[in-house]
């Protein structure tokens, strides 16, 4: 999609199926003009007329933003962690929070809250923090940090010619299935949520399941065979209680240019305690879909509640389904894994690239509520 402003010939594009974005314009008339291509180029093209009453670069205003971290003045690292909180502006419940640096372009979210990790080079900056009420109230607070040190952030190295497909938890043909290769049975419901959530538009996965029943809800976002590459970033909160959940599964699926089908199954496993990826251990006429365990740790009931977690997966496939699991992400700390294993089925499928997420239940009966937001898939060919 892509949007911009009266006759500008400049368009701002995000390679995302939805916008969430601060425009700046003076006071007066103007006309917003916001577009969309399809995957094959069709083009759609829609015009917003606006009128801006005020132009203030800068609101001014009582703050009430709540910042606790990082602290005013701090000395941090880059990437830095910042998290806010608004209830009321001006005695107004808050609709919308965002947040820039120094004069970057801001980030504004439909929620009460700030939760994110902010790269900057070393140096001192500015963080600014603007709240929005619900009946048009603006409160803005700022503070200084010094950044130390600006070495690559903790993560995976995305390389410039990668498609990005971003905002998956937002789109709207997501599935939820029992999952029969389970033990028990289960149900889920999804909905979209502002909060909690890191971009305002957060998906919700609740599940009630019984005999550790397991849920997965999938969503279809391209028809891409020929890449090989690809990163899994995503955003996942778990709200209290949790122990209702034992495994947590983050997987992808890609149909080859040979109609096969790979898949990259990959779980937090709360029984082994180790992240686990799958292998077709058989053929891919005759399957035989094996979860295995990594040497890399990771406990569902060793995660926070209440706390968004950021997971990042890398992995990569040959032309034949054989899939190497290169690390895993879980808040900024890396785990390498590095092991290949086939993992090509004749599934039949027409092309597709899907992604899902599956939770899975622990005990005679339970249920459990999990977010996902900022769900991001990366892939390129080397």
């Amino acid at each position: 999609m892509g949007y911009s402003l009266d006759s500008s010939p400049n368009t701002t594009i995000v390679y995302s199926t939805a916008v969430l974005a601060a425009v700046t314009a003076t006071a007066g008339a103007h006309t917003l003009h916001v577009k969309a291509w399809g995957y094959q180029g069709a083009g759609c093209d829609t015009d917003v007329a606006i009128i801006v009453t005020t132009a203030t670069a800068n609101p001014s205003g009582p703050s009430g933003i709540t910042i606790n971290s990082p602290a005013n003045g701090a000395t941090v690292s880059s990437p830095f962690d910042l998290a806010a909180a608004a209830s009321t502006c001006s005695s107004q419940p808050v609709s919308a929070i965002g947040y820039w640096l120094d004069n970057n372009s801001a980030t504004i979210t439909n929620s009460t809250s700030v939760n994110a990790q902010i790269t900057a080079a070393a140096g001192a900056h500015t963080v600014y923090l603007l709240a929005w009420g619900d009946q048009g109230a603006s409160c803005e607070t700022n503070l200084a940090v010094t950044v130390t040190s600006s070495a690559a952030p903790a993560g995976p190295v995305v390389p410039p010619n990668a498609i990005e497909v971003s905002s998956l938890q937002a789109l709207s043909d997501w599935t939820a299935v029992n999952d029969t290769d389970g033990t028990g049975t289960s149900s889920g419901t999804m909905s979209m949520v502002t909060s909690p959530s890191l971009s305002g538009h957060a998906r919700e996965f609740a599940t009630n399941f019984s005999n550790s029943g397991d849920e997965r809800y999938f969503v279809p976002f391209g028809d891409d065979t020929v890449s090989t590459n690809f990163l899994y970033d995503g955003w996942v909160y778990l709200a209290s209680p949790s122990s209702d959940i034992v495994n947590l599964e983050m997987d992808m699926s890609q149909v080859m240019a040979n109609g096969q089908t790979v898949i990259f199954g990959f779980q937090c496993d709360g029984y082994s305690g180790t992240w686990d990826y799958t292998a077709n251990e058989g053929t891919p006429e005759n399957p035989s879909d094996r979860w295995l365990h990594s040497n890399a740790a990771c406990k569902v009931s060793n995660w926070t509640a209440n706390t968004w977690h950021h997971v990042q997966i890398s992995y990569s496939r040959d032309n034949v389904g054989n899939v190497t699991y290169q690390a895993v992400w879980l808040d900024g700390v890396e785990q390498q894994l590095n092991v290949t294993v086939p993992s090509a089925f004749a599934l039949g499928w027409a092309p597709t690239l899907l992604t899902n997420i599956e939770v899975d239940g622990l005990g005679s009966s339970g249920s459990s509520t999990v977010y996902l937001d900022n769900l991001t898939v990366y892939r390129w060919v080397e």
